[in-house]
């Protein structure tokens, strides 16, 4: 990793989000020449330069807050130059919004992001991570409709590059615990104010995984793809209802609540939400390959070869012996964890 990034100049957008933080901080600890973070809120941004600044002081290292939308070209043509490595996580990432500001989602995830990777060609980028979401497999919403348009997008970039191949990878996550706008904060806020605590189906399951690992898995990402692939971290499942209780029988007597007093209340489900979700489709399965920790889905489409498949594949070293994905991945087919593990899970994370 130290090799890929150590002097290169990193560009990180959606760089003041909770995975983009993340992945400004773990990049730094590899020696970058410059990492330049692009992101629309200005206050994020103060916020995150002024955590850094003792961090920039001791290693000295190159970092630079551009404010700008990746729906700008004019914008990123400037930033881009000069740029080695990327890392895309600006997106419109929540449900609900993308599925009530349809054509606003489209202009962010779709065009936004063919701006950045006409971008990333046009400045002949070595390695290009695209993070992108577990709603882009069968997707049934806005949000996952344009993820996973994206997520093709990335891959057939391939195609538009000419003789230069860069790889470009896409990671695939679940949901990323305490992140901004998610259901951790959602509820402690709620058990803060005396409840409800508010679900929107009892059965409803999800994948999780703590910041650092997502950030980690990019970076994984970077590493070992080699021919447009996606990766996947293998991720826990929870029930959200047991989640909520969780936190009902933890948080409040540490807030001054008595759990007894906050009470669950079923909302229904949002538009183009789903009770499970999918980490892997069953046709992805065909192309995909289980490692120690993660899957990679190997694109079929785009390399040239008579057989249709990827010829001399080199797996990554120290990840494990592949074995076969002859099925699905999703919450209905993994066991979620019990309210003790969940307990542990949000203890370890400093989350309670």
């Amino acid at each position: 990793m130290k090799n890929l990034i150590k002097n290169k100049i990193v560009l990180i957008t959606g760089g003041t989000g909770s995975i983009g933080a993340e992945l400004v901080r773990q990049t730094l600890k590899f020696g970058p020449k410059q990492v330049r973070i692009l992101s629309r809120d200005q206050t994020k941004q103060l916020y995150l330069e002024k955590e850094l600044n003792e961090f920039i002081r001791a290693e000295s290292p190159n970092v630079r807050f551009f404010i700008g939308d990746i729906r700008d070209k004019e914008r990123l043509k400037s930033i881009f130059r000069g740029v080695n490595i990327v890392f895309h996580a600006a997106a419109l990432k929540h449900v609900s919004s993308c599925e009530y500001n349809l054509f606003e989602a489209i202009k962010t995830n779709v065009y936004g992001l063919q701006n950045v990777l006409e971008e990333a060609v046009a400045n002949n980028v070595e390695r290009f991570v695209y993070v992108s979401t577990d709603k882009a497999v069968n997707p049934s919403s806005i949000m996952g409709l344009t993820k996973y348009l994206g997520e093709k997008m990335v891959a057939n970039t391939y195609y538009y590059q000419g003789a230069k191949r860069t790889p470009f990878a896409s990671v695939r996550f679940g949901n990323v615990l305490n992140s901004s706008g998610s259901i951790i904060p959602l509820f402690k806020q709620q058990i803060n104010q005396g409840g409800p605590v508010t679900i929107t189906d009892p059965n409803m399951r999800r994948f999780f995984m703590p910041i650092p690992s997502a950030a980690q898995l990019v970076l994984s990402a970077l590493n070992y793809s080699q021919v447009n692939e996606t990766f996947i971290l293998k991720m826990p499942s929870i029930k959200i209802l047991d989640l909520a209780e969780v936190l009902i029988q933890e948080y409040a007597p540490r807030v001054g609540k008595d759990p007894k007093d906050i009470k669950i209340k079923i909302i229904g489900r949002y538009p183009g939400e789903k009770v499970h979700e999918q980490l892997i489709s069953s046709e992805e399965a065909e192309s995909a390959v289980e490692m120690k920790d993660f899957f990679i889905i190997r694109p079929k489409v785009l390399i040239p070869s008579k057989l249709g498949h990827i010829p001399n594949y080199i797996y990554p070293k120290g990840a494990g012996k592949p074995k076969t994905k002859s099925k699905g991945y999703s919450t209905a087919e993994v066991t979620p964890l019990t309210k003790e593990q969940i307990k542990k899970l949000l203890f370890n994370q400093n989350l309670l």
